[in-house]
């Protein structure tokens, strides 16, 4: 339970220096790496539109955005393979500035609705902003963890996450939350890192890199068995190799695309 602790407390207090130093639109990794001696953008600055492109979206999602929406965190684009329909109720874990949940709510239009749950206070509030700024009437953002959600059962028709769900220490709670506040019929949609290869002890214990979202990655089979033990079932979990040529940007100091990709991860609540 202290290890837990210790790195939910690390993923919060990283976040929130994102949520509040990050609001220019220009990306850095924050700190150095202790286990590899470098920052993984190596000190560049990046656009983060230009992150986000290089993760699949198209350069019309981020038209009529508020700043500081996208925050260029994510390693896939989860509405490439939800396929939102108008009047749909979507759930965004971690949804930090807001970025995806504003895409889908131009998804489902305003019959439809948003919720986005991130269990920094920081990022909620940003996120909040951002709604008013961009008058997405249609989106709330609630203070909660990802393994206790705040949403009410059977009430959601899709959950969407971006690099998200391999921050928790709790992952079968996780899957086990979401498939109680889907509906039947309901699915997830879900970029995440998964593991390709057993990650060296020194950056299992680095939580700067843990909160990058590598030491936390899950493996293929892990996953899936994970999502059984939920519920789930249409179980779909396609590892990208493009993603290599992104995340071997997230450290100048070790080959993580030895380690880690950037995978799709769908299935359905029966």
């Amino acid at each position: 339970m202290e290890q837990k602790e210790q790195i939910r407390n690390a993923v919060r207090e990283h976040y929130s220096l994102i949520a509040e130093e990050n609001r220019t639109g220009i990306s850095c990794c924050p700190q150095p790496s202790p286990a590899t001696g470098s920052n993984c953008c190596s000190g560049k600055k990046v656009s983060f539109d230009e992150i986000s492109l290089n993760l699949g979206y198209k350069a019309t999602d981020f038209e009529q955005m508020p700043q500081g929406a996208n925050m260029g965190l994510g390693c896939g684009n989860p509405q490439a393979i939800a396929s939102l329909k108008p009047g749909e109720t979507v759930l965004d874990l971690g949804s930090g500035g807001g970025f995806d949940a504003f895409l889908a709510a131009r998804q489902v239009g305003e019959s439809g609705k948003v919720i986005g749950v991130d269990m920094t206070p920081a990022m909620v509030s940003l996120a909040r902003e951002n709604a008013a700024k961009g008058k997405f009437e249609q989106v709330e953002f609630r203070l909660g963890e990802i393994e206790h959600l705040p949403v009410a059962d059977h009430s959601v028709d899709v959950i969407i996450s971006n690099c998200v769900i391999n921050l928790s220490p709790e992952k079968q709670q996780v899957y086990n939350e979401a498939f109680r506040v889907l509906k039947p019929g309901g699915r997830i949609a879900i970029s995440d890192t998964v593991a390709i290869a057993p990650i060296p002890d020194h950056l299992l214990e680095d939580m700067e890199l843990y909160s990058a979202c590598v030491s936390g990655a899950s493996t293929v089979d892990e996953i899936k068995e994970i999502l059984e033990n939920a519920g789930f079932s249409d179980i779909r979990i396609k590892p990208i190799d493009e993603s290599r040529s992104f995340i071997k940007d997230w450290s100048s100091g070790e080959t993580l695309a030895d380690y880690v990709l950037s995978a799709t991860i769908e299935a359905v609540r029966q």
